[in-house]
């Protein structure tokens, strides 16, 4: 595993070779690489300390999982021209836009120039360089193809991504339109219906059960409900710690949300999209199966599913073939399974994983863009029953008027 080096902040002041006062702002892993850094542009420094960013600066230059996909692809590039990886390193670092990216890469580049291999310098720069992303680096460091290496990394980041905001904006439309329900009904019965059971109260008249039912949770959120929100908050805070702290319970969530209805299927594909991918690139890239699926396995995005590779990995491990070792997971659906004993049968096990990849990631692109569609019916039937069920229960009592009253 990756060990974390803290990037830092600092704040300097110096002199040019022209004697102008300069100052400005740093970022690096130790003071000592400032000054050098400021000494490579001939400035003579006179304070350097260090300092607390503001939350919107450190997000700014924050370094991501996106940086990594959009530098492997650069690197993929450059390298491939026959540009030394070292000279590489140094061009994106001087270009990138994030400081944290470039304090990053140049400490990369400087670890590589004091002869450590390329692999081993991102393994100890950043967690965002995990062991399957040094591991390819490794590979194509040793059979002397660097760039293909690069090139198969940040093809596979690039669809994992993709899939990755496919399987997000799945889960975005659901989630917006029960929040909405639930705000407009909140509002409801802390603000209008309060209104109408006063109007109600000066009848006299015995209210309808739904309409008496709808008043009293009225009433019961305008006097509890600070007590009621408060409780809330604390029993989800609670169920977060449990959640995080628990592998048992991780698991058990996991699997419930792949039972969810249509976000469930969505994904339970992408994992297994995911999975396939990884493992397709692994293996071709000369990496052995079984460190492959353990790799893979990581990847998949829901511990259930890594749960049930880390059972295929055992099976597999003590001789059995990789598709009825995933069989006995009862986890991965019969069409991956049938493929991948093709593969095993055939000798291209990365030819049909990729298109068990590219099978599903196709499934769930196109799910993901009807379902609109597919919620819409859902949403109508779920909206008029919450909002509809309300007005009718305030209504309730002026209709028995007007027919008392006609």
């Amino acid at each position: 595993m990756a060990q974390e080096r803290k990037i830092r902040y600092y704040r300097w002041r110096g002199i040019n070779p022209r004697g102008k006062r300069l100052s400005g702002i740093m970022v690096g892993y130790q003071e000592q690489e400032i000054r050098t850094k400021l000494g490579e542009q001939q400035i003579q420094v006179k304070k350097i300390k260090r300092y607390k960013p503001s939350t919107l600066s450190k997000r700014r230059n924050q370094f991501t999982a996106q940086d990594v996909t959009a530098i492997t692809r650069q690197l993929a590039t450059i390298v491939n021209s026959g540009v030394p990886v070292v000279q590489a390193l140094k061009l994106i670092a001087h270009s990138h836009n994030k400081a944290e990216a470039r304090a990053t890469l140049t400490m990369v580049g400087n670890q590589v120039e004091a002869g450590s291999s390329l692999a081993r310098a991102l393994n100890t720069s950043s967690p965002l360089f995990d062991n399957f992303y040094c591991d390819l680096v490794a590979t194509g460091e040793q059979t002397g193809h660097l760039a293909q290496a690069f090139e198969r990394l940040a093809s596979y980041r690039e669809k994992s991504e993709a899939m990755r905001k496919k399987v997000i904006k799945a889960m975005i439309y659901p989630t917006m339109v029960t929040l909405t329900a639930i705000l407009v009904t909140l509002l409801m019965l802390i603000f209008i219906i309060p209104q109408f059971a006063s109007i109600f109260k000066g009848f006299g008249a015995e209210l309808p059960w739904f309409t008496q039912k709808i008043i009293d949770v009225s009433n019961f959120l305008l006097n509890d409900g600070p007590l009621l929100a408060l409780g809330l908050l604390v029993t989800s805070m609670l169920a977060v710690m449990a959640y995080r702290k628990s592998d048992s319970n991780k698991l058990r969530v996991h699997r419930a949300l792949l039972a969810f209805p249509i976000v469930g299927p969505i994904m339970l594909k992408a994992a297994i999209a995911r999975f396939a991918r990884t493992l397709a690139t692994t293996f071709s890239s000369g990496i052995p199966l079984l460190t492959g699926i353990e790799a893979a396995g990581k990847t998949a995005g829901n511990r259930f599913i890594e749960r049930a590779i880390e059972g295929a990995h055992g099976n597999t491990a003590a001789g059995m073939p990789l598709h009825l070792a995933l069989r006995h997971s009862e986890v991965f659906p019969e069409l991956m399974l049938q493929m991948v004993m093709i593969g095993e049968e055939s000798g291209s096990i990365d030819d049909m994983l990729n298109k068990v990849a590219f099978t599903y990631e196709s499934d769930v692109d196109n799910t993901v863009d009807n379902l609109g569609k597919i919620l819409e019916p859902l949403i109508i039937i779920f909206l008029g029953t919450v909002i509809g069920g309300l007005l009718v229960a305030m209504y309730m009592p002026v209709f028995k008027l007007m027919s008392v009253v006609g």
